[in-house]
């Protein structure tokens, strides 16, 4: 089966294949850092690790382009509002980025470009829009001109068509349907950053940055372009009419976008109380993997609802998966049993399937859960062998590859007197026949990736990896 991906552009499910058979090239938008990533960035983040990861299993090579948005309004204001340089104000932002993604085990693109340091590019871009006609020049700023270009909305079905003439935008971001000349250069304002330019003092438009850095690394036309469904417009649609005009080539074959995430149903708000970002769930206890498991376990095109309950939810999913392997290493040898060899090949052929459908990975996980099942009645009955085993571990290995949610890190590895200290209080919590308190303890050590074993002489424990 082809892997096939939804490309928003056709509104279709098209088989995939690199232009160049060989390396898939992709841009991904990234993170805009004026503050903390929440965890509606990182529902996206986490499923362009998961395409990443599929991409690599279906054989082939990557160049995987992500930028650092590093000046734009809302950075600009808080930086004049902190009295410091953009460079300062970022910095530390950049850094706690880099570090969610690492207890997030989100792989690190190949290109990860700061747009600060792409200026020349930037200007370059538009002096190539200026020239095919279809920018000008309005209060020293440079504006694309949205009427020049056929075509225009064609990634967000938009009519532009009742545009009127010389309506134009100059903040990076405005409504959905607010279709407007957009700016490309941004003439200097006091206090602000500015660099010089053929078209005077000024800084680059928020969609400028991303046309030319994608095409600084990957050529005028690449194959893949993700983010979340909310840059489609105006982000995205901008990013296509300002590097298509320039250069008369396709500027992505396909876009590929993940779907909004709510929270217990409402939409992410400071002011609705709901807005979480990595560090908040942490603090409340949950571990990086949960996080990361309810994060991927809804395929992309899906809105995702955030709870709590989900993620207790995916804690006791990942110690399924934990304990299931865990009783591998102690399962008896006899004979193998057929029927548990043919369900971990159809679960291996169902995993893969699944995620060559659009990356389903609900389906993909549903198709390790229901061998799992079926293994563990396997082993209840003493029919489960040898090869058995070494299949199931090939499932595993298969499923984490993609997943990674297995084996926690030594990094992330529970501190030895905190286990300790648990386990004295699991220990009183027994005595005083307080059992509820008691099995809270050893499931939130499990969930945490460590596993408890009561003798007579004890409770003994050691990391789940």
């Amino acid at each position: 089966m082809a892997f096939k991906l939804y490309n928003s552009l056709s509104r279709e499910a098209e088989a995939f294949e690199p232009a160049d058979g060989d390396s898939v090239r992709i841009y991904s938008c990234g993170p805009t850092v004026y503050n903390f990533v929440h965890i509606g960035n990182l529902r996206t983040f986490a499923f362009q690790d998961i395409l990443r990861r599929h991409l690599r299993q279906c054989g082939w090579k990557l160049r995987h382009v992500m930028n650092i948005t590093d000046v734009e309004d809302k950075i600009i204001a808080a930086a004049l509002a902190a009295g410091v340089s953009i460079g300062e104000y970022t910095k530390p932002y950049i850094d706690a980025f880099f570090e969610d993604c690492r207890l997030l085990r989100l792989e690190r693109p190949e290109i990860v470009p700061a747009a600060t340091d792409h200026i020349a590019e930037m200007i370059e871009l538009v002096q190539r829009i200026a020239q095919a006609g279809h920018a000008y020049e309005s209060g020293g700023s440079t504006y694309f001109r949205i009427s020049s270009l056929d075509g225009y909305g064609k990634l967000s079905r938009l009519d532009a068509s009742g545009i009127l003439s010389g309506a134009r935008v100059d903040s990076d971001e405005y409504e959905k349907d607010d279709a407007r000349d957009f700016v490309l250069w941004k003439a200097s304002r006091d206090g602000e950053p500015s660099w010089d330019s053929p078209f005077g003092p000024g800084r680059p438009g928020w969609h400028l940055e991303c046309s030319a850095m994608a095409m600084a690394y990957l050529g005028e036309t690449f194959d893949m372009h993700t983010g979340g469904v909310d840059l489609q417009f105006p982000h995205h649609e901008n990013e296509i009419a300002q590097s298509e005009s320039a250069t008369g080539q396709p500027f992505a074959r396909f876009w590929v976008h993940a779907e909004h995430l709510l929270v217990d149903g409402k939409k992410m708000a400071k002011s609705l109380g709901n807005f979480y970002t990595l560090r908040d769930l942490i603090e409340r206890g949950f571990s990086a993997d949960s996080i990361r498991y309810l994060l991927v376990a809804t395929p992309h095109r899906k809105q995702l609802n955030f709870t709590f309950d989900g993620l207790h939810g995916a804690a006791a999913a990942i110690e399924r998966l934990r304990n299931f392997e865990r009783r591998l290493a102690t399962t008896p040898t006899g004979a193998n049993d057929p029927q548990a060899s043919a369900a971990s090949a159809e679960a291996s052929a169902q995993f893969r399937q699944a995620l060559d459908d659009d990356l389903n990975t609900a389906g993909a996980l549903g198709a390790v859960f229901e061998y799992v099942r079926v293994a563990n009645s396997a082993m209840d009955n003493g029919r489960f062998g040898p090869a058995n085993v070494t299949e199931a571990r090939d499932l595993l290995d298969r499923f984490d590859k993609i997943f990674d949610v297995l084996r926690p890190p030594a990094a992330q590895r529970v501190p030895a007197e905190e286990i300790e200290g648990l386990i004295r209080e699991r220990t009183a919590a027994r005595k005083a026949r307080d059992f509820a308190r008691a099995d809270t303890i050893r499931d939130e050590l499990a969930a945490r990736g460590v596993a408890l074993r009561d003798s007579p002489a004890g409770t003994q424990w050691h990391y789940a990896d």
